[in-house]
């Protein structure tokens, strides 16, 4: 009877595990209950607590328990366009706006349905081949190198893109800036030539700026500004609104794809119906932003962009080759230069290094197969956020934000980070 259950499978879903993020997370629990100390760098969740007035709002709009329209409160659906039109430099229109439960579902149901080749850059979020294979869909895959940044070229997308005689067939690029995994975002100069192949190929961008107001100087800037009539933006309360468990995403699409826009709405009324109407109530107020809320991003930013520094520079001095983090809160390991090292301590693939760094030190990081990435490859992803974001916010108040943060300021109040990664690193010369 179980074999026969197992043969009924979906071929596309058999052999797959829990997403990488989420069973790392499940294991630093297991290891905490058994007693272990651990440091948590797998997991990519916000530290930082939602802002008071975004709470305030759910709060009030608790008793909310309509079903709502399936592209979301038109309210809402206005606010989210303004904050784009501010924001992201576009002419953006509530009509062009849809809100998901997290804006992973909307990626999930943009690839279902979109007919065409959908294009990553490698290393890329866990979870874009994943669904990718559920659907039964092929994913191509551009690779980055250390030399570019881990960043894509204009060069690299039209030589990708001229290899297939049939240039104009249907192509969706998949862009994350401030990048989960790398933490690097783009200058203005390679949006603009990104956008320029992409305009000649006739190939639609979706944008993922989930990170966009994590930028750690605030100077996030989007492609859609050079390529506005082919970009769909992704954006959403997770990263920075710390609202992860809220699960509320949003795409904003230009009038010229309001025919892909139609078609998720119609998935999305015969699968999630809806997103909970009290988050959608307070999503509003976030979304609308005011003092409050600029001054608690420039307070994440500030003491994001001091944590990630000290980490890069701990890193670097114990070389391993790691860039200088632009936005978000990872960074991007790259342990070749240890290769020889390892491979005398059996180490030989990224899998095996950090099952046996969490072993041997208890600091809990992703390797780069989890990422797009050879399964060979000495690349891993490290999330700098063990530490009581409440806590610091509340420290870093206390600091003008025209001042930078005391030299002490992340070994005080984001110690579990930086003794993680001086364990990392101390275990890598033992």
């Amino acid at each position: 009877m179980n074999e026969r259950r197992h043969v009924s499978l979906n071929l596309n879903v058999r052999g797959m595990g829990q997403s990488a993020t989420l069973a790392i997370n499940e294991r630093c629990r297991t290891l905490k209950r058994e007693g272990r100390t651990i440091y948590n760098l797998g997991l990519g969740q916000s530290p930082f607590p939602v802002p008071d007035p975004v709470v305030d709002a759910l709060r009030e709009a608790a008793a909310e328990k309509d079903y709502l329209p399936v592209k979301g409160l038109r309210e809402l659906r206005g606010a989210v366009a303004d904050y784009h039109t501010e924001h992201s430099r576009i002419e953006a229109h509530p009509d062009g706006v849809i809100i998901g439960p997290g804006s992973k579902e909307l990626m999930f149901l943009v690839q279902l349905a979109f007919y065409g080749e959908i294009i990553v850059t490698s290393p890329c979020w866990v979870s874009y081949q994943p669904q990718a294979r559920i659907i039964g869909r092929k994913v191509s895959r551009i690779h980055t190198t250390w030399e570019t940044q881990w960043k894509v070229t204009a060069d690299q997308l039209r030589r990708s893109f001229a290899v297939v005689q049939d240039d104009y067939r249907p192509r969706l690029l998949v862009l994350n800036y401030p990048a989960n995994p790398t933490g690097l975002t783009y200058s203005v100069e390679e949006l603009r030539a990104i956008a320029d192949v992409c305009r000649e190929y006739q190939t639609i961008v979706l944008s993922d700026e989930i990170y966009g107001r994590l930028h750690h100087g605030g100077q996030h800037e989007s492609i859609a500004q050079f390529y506005p009539e082919n970009t769909i933006i992704s954006s959403g309360l997770s990263k920075w609104c710390g609202a992860g468990g809220w699960r509320l995403g949003t795409f904003c699409f230009p009038p010229n794809l309001y025919w892909l826009l139609d078609a998720l709405a119609t998935v999305a009324s015969e699968t999630y119906t809806s997103v909970c109407a009290p988050i959608q109530y307070a999503a509003i107020r976030a979304f609308r932003g005011g003092v409050q809320i600029e001054r608690y991003l420039a307070h994440a930013r500030r003491i994001l962009r001091a944590l990630g520094t000290q980490c890069a520079e701990v890193l670097r001095s114990a070389r391993v080759r790691v860039c200088q983090p632009d936005g978000a809160f990872y960074l991007w390991l790259d342990f070749s230069p240890f290769a020889e090292v390892l491979g005398q301590r059996g180490t030989n693939n990224g899998a095996h290094f950090c099952n046996q760094l969490l072993e041997d030190t208890g600091v809990a990081i992703l390797p780069g197969g989890a990422f797009a990435r050879s399964r060979q490859e000495l690349t891993a992803r490290l999330a700098y956020v063990d530490f009581d974001g409440a806590q610091a916010l509340a420290a870093s108040e206390h600091v003008p934000l025209h001042e930078e943060l005391p030299a002490n300021f992340a070994t005080q109040y984001c110690e579990r980070v930086v003794r993680g990664v001086t364990r990392l690193a101390e275990w890598l010369h033992a």
